[in-house]
């Protein structure tokens, strides 16, 4: 690993350097001196990168590299220079796969190596979309695992050569209600690995634990079990969360039917979930798209039917299935105006309603059921340290399955497949490894 003072990279409107050195006096020195870097006002406070700091496009860029090109030759080796997928702005899109300098380790920081990083939905929606932006935003990939290669001087929970997953909380205030009961990614100040801006995530090849977040939440990070896959322990969000959706929001009872909108691996974790608690029906609801794959692996997890939405009436066919008054439970991890209308619809009185998913359109049509049925719509969102432990006992003992929905294992530089096959439904998860040096 790098030292702080050799951190010096120039990208677009941005200049990353170090705390504490000098660049020469020219032209740039002043505006360069005052400025505060973009991820913090001091070395405590800033991202992995050591410092940004913004140019105004007033300065030549090129004089400047040039300004620190004997600096930067001699100093910054090829050894410092990692790959990654990185976000630029802060509107949707803004995905460049480039060099970036590695993370510097403070005191209380660890460093990982990443050794796998699996493609999320929440990263599907910037991919193809191009929003201008020169501001770098941060290293993307929240759902990822790694070995330790370095602690800071004052961790001692931690040791190198620890396997370890992230459950990719890098930022909370430590004082709110959410913080306070242990639910960090409820915190309206989070930032999360991967997805918060000036956050380092894992796709790239190391990645950097803040000691901050280690000292406010200490579950931030879960030793992997020896017989869990660096695979495996990399899709532990989207179980987590299927987890909590189920398992702590609502009353579900075993005996209970339950249907599950959406075939990504929020809805194929939830129909495991449902399965390990006792349902007897388990109806996965999907369209065309899900038919060629999805739906397979569907029933092979658990799920007793599955309806196809773009073909049959999915209100009618799972009170088919499960009865008029028997659908009391329905996980919506789609997010659809549609699929929460068809949910109220076939929900059965005092039933629930789970959204995990999320949609982006005002409701365009009358709830009033919701109160004449008495049925409870629960919103979720993220997970919380139990549900981590236990999710991570399921996965110890084989009882949940990620090996079928691992559907293709790509490298790093072949990213752009990867979104492509995500988004073509030709793939379920997507397993990302480094292969930049």
């Amino acid at each position: 690993m790098v030292a702080a003072e050799i951190t010096i990279i120039a990208r677009g409107r941005f200049l990353i350097r170090p705390y504490g050195w000098e660049p020469p006096r020219g032209s740039a020195h002043d505006q360069l001196k005052s400025t505060p870097p973009v991820f913090g006002r001091s070395p405590a406070q800033s991202a992995a990168f050591g410092g940004f700091q913004r140019l105004s496009p007033s300065v030549n860029r090129t004089a400047v590299i040039d300004l620190w090109h004997q600096k930067v030759e001699t100093k910054l080796g090829k050894d410092s220079i990692m790959k990654a997928l990185v976000k630029y702005g802060t509107a949707f899109g803004g995905y460049r796969y480039e060099d970036i300098p590695e993370p510097v380790c403070g005191n209380e920081d660890i460093i990982i190596e990443v050794k796998a990083a699996a493609i999320c939905g929440a990263d599907m929606k910037h991919y193809r979309v191009e929003n201008g932006s020169d501001e770098f935003n941060s290293v993307r990939g929240h759902e990822f695992s790694g070995e330790i290669i370095q602690v800071g001087a004052d961790v001692k929970d931690w040791k190198v050569g620890q396997r370890i997953v992230s459950d990719n909380t890098g930022h909370v205030c430590g004082v709110c209600p959410a913080c306070e009961s242990g639910n960090f990614l409820l915190c309206s100040e989070k930032k999360n690995l991967g997805l918060g801006y000036g956050t380092s995530g894992g796709f790239t090849k190391y990645c950097k634990i803040p000691g901050e977040i280690l000292r406010i939440h200490r579950h931030a990070i879960w030793e992997i079990p020896e017989n869990i896959s660096y695979e495996e322990a990399a899709v532990l969000d989207p179980i987590c969360n299927a987890y909590t959706a189920i398992a702590k929001r609502t009353k579900f009872l075993p005996g209970q039917d339950v249907v599950v909108f959406g075939t990504g691996p929020l809805g194929l974790f939830s129909v495991q979930i449902a399965k390990i608690m006792g349902a007897i029906n388990i109806v996965m609801v999907g369209m065309d798209d899900d038919a060629k794959v999805r739906f397979g692996v569907a029933r092979e997890l658990g799920a007793t039917h599955v309806v196809n939405g773009s073909k049959e009436n999915v209100v009618a066919r799972c009170q088919e299935i499960c009865g008029k008054d028997g659908v009391g439970l329905v996980v919506d991890c789609a997010g659809a105006n549609i699929v929460l209308k068809q949910a109220i619809e076939m929900c059965r009185t005092n039933g629930e309603i789970v959204r995990v998913g999320m949609g982006f359109k005002p409701v365009d049509f009358s709830i009033n059921d919701i109160s004449m049925k008495a049925i409870s719509i629960i919103g979720h969102m993220a997970y919380d340290a139990t549900a981590w432990r236990y999710s991570l006992a399921l996965l110890k003992s084989g009882k949940i399955k990620v090996k079928p929905l691992i559907t293709h294992r790509l490298p790093l530089s072949q990213w752009d497949k990867g979104f492509s096959l995500m988004a073509s439904m030709e793939a379920i998860k997507v397993i990302l490894t480094y292969d930049g040096d």
